[in-house]
C-alpha cells in the first residue's frame, strides 16, 4: 500500500477516542520494525523523520525511497504516513519536493503573526499536494535536534488562529517534554488541553514528548481530543539497552555475533516491543 495523508487515519481516530502512534525512524532498523508491528497489529501508523535524522540517514530522498521500498518488499497493507517531525519552514519544503506524505511545520518559536504567515503559505502547498500538516503553538519542553524548549502551555486563542488555517492536526504545549521527565515535572496542563479542545473542535490533536508520561495521563490526554501521540526516547532506550545486554553478555564475540544482523537483533526486537506497548496503550490495535 503507498504512502497516505494522515488526515483520515486521524479524524478516525479522534471520533473513535484513540490514538495513533507516531513513531520516529532513525535508520532501517528502526523502520522496518515499527512497520513489522503495526502490520501484525493491525494499526494505521505514522512515521517520523526529524530534520537531524533526515540529515543522517543521507536526506529526505533516501528515507522516502527507503520507506516506499520497504512497504512493498514487507507487504504492509496498513495506513501509513511519513511524516517532517519539528520541520523548518524550509525542511518542510524539502520534504514535499522528496515525496513525504506529511509534513509538521513548527513555528512555535516565531511570534504568532509570523506563525500564521508561514503555516498559511504550506497549508495551501500541502492542500494542493493532498499531504497532510501539523502546526505547532506553545514550545513542547526538553530538547528535539538543538531547540530546547521548558515545557509552556499554548494560549488557547493562538491554537484557534492556527487552527482556522485549515491544519490537518495541531500539537499544543500542554507542559509536555521531549526525552526523559525529570523527577520534578508537574504532570500534563489539562486544563490548557480541555481549552484548547473546546475552542478547535473537530481537529486532532497532538501530544509530542510521549515519552515517559503514565498510562493514565495518556489516556485522560485522549478522551480529550489527543489522536497523535507522539514516541522516540522510549524506542532509543529500548534499542540501547537490548544492545548493551548483548555486548556485555559477550555474544558479539560468540561465532559471528559481530555481524550488524546479529549485533542489532536483540534492539529491533526491543523496539517492536516498546511499538507494540505503545500501540495497544493508544487504543490503535486493529484500527487499520
Amino acid at each position: 500500500m503507498p504512502l497516505v495523508n494522515a488526515k483520515e487515519m486521524l479524524t478516525k481516530a479522534k471520533e473513535g477516542h484513540y490514538a495513533v502512534g507516531q513513531f520516529n525512524i532513525n535508520n532501517l532498523e528502526w523502520t522496518k520494525a515499527i512497520l513489522l508491528t503495526a502490520q501484525e497489529l493491525g494499526s494505521p501508523v505514522i512515521l517520523g523523520v526529524s530534520e537531524g535524522a533526515g540529515k543522517y540517514m543521507c536526506g529526505y530522498k533516501t528515507v522516502v525511497g527507503m520507506v516506499n521500498g520497504m512497504l512493498e518488499e514487507l507487504n504492509i497493507t496498513v495506513p501509513v504516513a511519513l511524516h517532517l517531525d519539528h520541520g523548518s519552514y524550509e525542511g518542510a519544503k524539502a520534504c514535499i519536493e522528496a515525496g513525504f506524505s506529511s509534513i509538521m511545520f513548527d513555528g512555535s518559536h516565531y511570534p504568532i503573526d509570523e506563525n500564521v504567515a508561514k503555516t498559511k503559505e504550506l497549508v495551501a502547498i500541502c492542500n494542493e499536494k493532498g499531504l497532510s500538516i501539523e502546526a505547532e503553538v506553545g514550545s513542547i519542553g526538553g530538547e528535539e535536534d538543538g531547540v530546547v524548549g521548558m515545557g509552556e502551555c499554548a494560549d488557547p486563542k493562538e491554537c484557534k488562529m492556527i487552527a482556522d488555517l485549515g491544519v490537518t492536526m495541531l500539537a499544543a504545549g500542554i507542559g509536555n517534554i521531549h526525552g526523559k521527565y525529570p523527577e520534578n515535572w508537574p504532570g500534563l496542563s489539562f486544563e490548557t488541553l480541555d481549552a484548547v479542545q473546546q475552542l478547535t473542535g473537530k481537529m486532532p490533536l497532538v501530544l509530542h514528548g510521549g515519552t515517559g508520561i503514565p498510562a493514565d495521563m495518556i489516556k485522560k490526554a485522549i478522551s480529550l481530543g489527543v489522536s497523535k501521540i507522539n514516541v522516540n526516547t522510549e524506542c532509543q532506550l529500548a534499542f540501547a539497552a537490548a544492545t548493551r545486554e548483548y555486548i556485555e553478555a559477550g555474544k558479539d564475540q560468540q561465532g559471528k555475533g559481530f555481524d550488524p544482523r546479529k549485533l542489532l537483533a536483540p534492539g529491533f526486537e526491543a523496539i517492536k516491543a516498546t511499538v507494540k506497548e505503545k500501540m495497544e496503550l493508544f487504543g490503535s490495535v486493529g484500527k487499520a
